[in-house]
């Protein structure tokens, strides 16, 4: 048996520790999905359970969104939001189709663009339209009231920040008057302008996404965030109102790896 020496024992350790640096970045981080689970509901009382979902980025049908699927209608969420870059490229919307048609369709399901949306030039009227057979509604800068367990809940859909026309005045025109508000905002940086436009409005709940949380971090330095971030990165903002959760997110844009940024899903219930 031949002596490993030491300039051999590094070798093999360098080797392994790429090779685990690649089979995390390129298969764990992105197809091995963390649930994220908060209850911010103020009583037990007629709670409502909500699922988001964001920047799916969909190429194509995959085993792990299928998973995400089989998860979504165990849980029985009463609102599923789409908080943006579902697609990149109208092509990828019969993807995200049969995707949606594996969740029960009973569940209602809100989407909002992100930027990728607009810069794939994607045929938004399609989209709303897949969206639409699904259960869902594709909200660009307006708003919707639904009741759910005697609970008036509005949600409001702004457009993208950086690739459409976020105006969140327009979003909020002949808003009803409700227990809860809800805002999807595909940009996080947008929380800056909604919290000096919201006036007197009480916002319980921002939801954005855009992120990836970085999408390769390396100890805890991010080296890129994508326009549209601004001091956001990932997870709660409760610092000041309103609140808002940053997702990291399901796919993966400009490299198709992450690292140190696992896909994620947000269940929330409030």
């Amino acid at each position: 048996m031949k002596k490993l020496t030491r300039r051999k024992f590094i070798k093999t350790g360098i080797l392994a520790t790429t090779g685990l640096i690649l089979l995390d970045s390129f298969w764990f981080e992105k197809y091995f999905i963390e649930w994220n689970y908060f209850d911010i509901s103020k009583s037990e009382k007629n709670k409502i359970r909500i699922i988001q979902i964001s920047d799916l980025h969909f190429d194509q049908l995959r085993f792990f969104h299928k998973s995400i699927a089989k998860k979504i209608n165990i849980l029985k969420p009463d609102l599923i939001f789409i908080t943006g870059d579902s697609v990149d490229k109208t092509e990828k919307i019969e993807h995200l189709n049969l995707f949606l048609k594996l969740i029960h369709n009973s569940i209602k399901k809100y989407a909002i663009t992100g930027n990728w949306e607009y810069w794939g030039n994607v045929n938004l009227d399609e989209l709303k339209s897949i969206y639409s057979q699904n259960n869902c509604e594709l909200l660009i800068n307006e708003n919707r009231t639904i009741s759910i367990r005697n609970r008036d809940i509005s949600i409001i859909g702004i457009d993208d920040f950086i690739g459409g026309n976020a105006d969140f005045v327009k979003a909020t025109e002949n808003l009803k008057d409700s227990a809860t508000n809800i805002v999807l905002s595909h940009c996080p940086q947008h929380r800056d302008i909604i919290t000096k436009q919201k006036g007197n409005l009480n916002i319980d709940l921002v939801l954005s996404g855009h992120t990836h949380g970085g999408q390769i971090t390396l100890l805890g330095i991010v080296p890129f965030k994508p326009q549209g971030s601004g001091r956001y990165l990932k997870g709660w903002y409760n610092d000041s109102e309103p609140k808002m959760y940053v997702s990291k997110g399901i796919g993966t844009s400009i490299l198709p790896i992450r690292f140190g940024a696992r896909a994620e899903m947000v269940e929330i219930e409030m």
